[in-house]
C-alpha cells in the first residue's frame, strides 16, 4: 500500500492509495474497493484497478461553480415532508449541478488518470464503470444506497 500524508489535498486517489478508513475522502464503495485492491491483489485475487475522484474535489467544484449558495437557497425553508416540493428543489439543484463545468485542470487530471488506467491493462479505450460513492451513503440511521446513477461500459476519455 502506498502511504501518502497528502491524501486530503488530492483530486484523484488510486485504489492502491485508499484504505477502508478513507470513507470521508472517497466514499464507502471506493474505500472498500481500495481496501480490497490493496489487500487482495498481492494474494493473487483479481481486483480491477481504478481511481476515485475525491469528496474534496466535489466540494471544490461546488464552490468554484458557486453552487453552494444556490443549493442552500433551494433548500432554505423546504418542507421535507412535501414530496412535490422536495422533487422541485431536487430538480433545480440537479439542473444547476449539471449545467456547471469542471475546471480544465480537473478535466486534464481525469483524462490523464483514465489514460494511465488504460495503459495498465494495454487497452486504449478501456471499458470502466462510473459510480457514485457517497461519503454518507449508508449511515446507522439512514441509507441512500441505489439512489445515485451508475454508468457501465464507459469507453474513452470523452465519455
Amino acid at each position: 500500500m502506498v502511504l501518502n500524508d497528502n491524501k486530503q489535498s488530492k483530486n484523484i486517489l488510486w485504489f492502491k492509495e485508499i484504505e477502508i478508513k478513507d470513507v470521508p475522502l472517497v466514499g464507502g464503495k471506493n474505500a472498500s474497493l481500495g481496501e480490497m485492491y490493496s489487500k487482495l491483489t498481492s494474494k493473487g485475487i483479481s481486483v480491477p484497478n481504478g481511481f476515485a475522484i475525491t469528496a474534496k474535489t466535489y466540494r471544490d467544484f461546488l464552490l468554484r461553480a458557486k453552487l453552494t449558495e444556490k443549493i442552500k437557497k433551494n433548500l432554505k425553508g423546504l418542507n421535507v415532508t412535501d414530496v412535490k416540493a422536495l422533487s422541485q428543489a431536487g430538480k433545480k439543484i440537479r439542473e444547476a449541478i449539471l449545467s456547471a463545468e469542471f475546471s480544465q485542470e480537473l478535466i486534464t487530471e481525469i483524462k490523464k488518470s483514465y489514460q494511465e488506467l488504460a495503459k495498465s491493462v494495454n487497452e486504449n479505450n478501456v471499458s470502466v464503470a462510473v459510480r457514485s460513492s457517497a461519503t454518507a451513503e449508508d449511515l446507522p440511521d439512514a441509507s441512500f444506497a441505489g439512489q445515485q446513477e451508475t454508468y457501465l461500459n464507459v469507453r474513452g476519455e470523452k465519455e
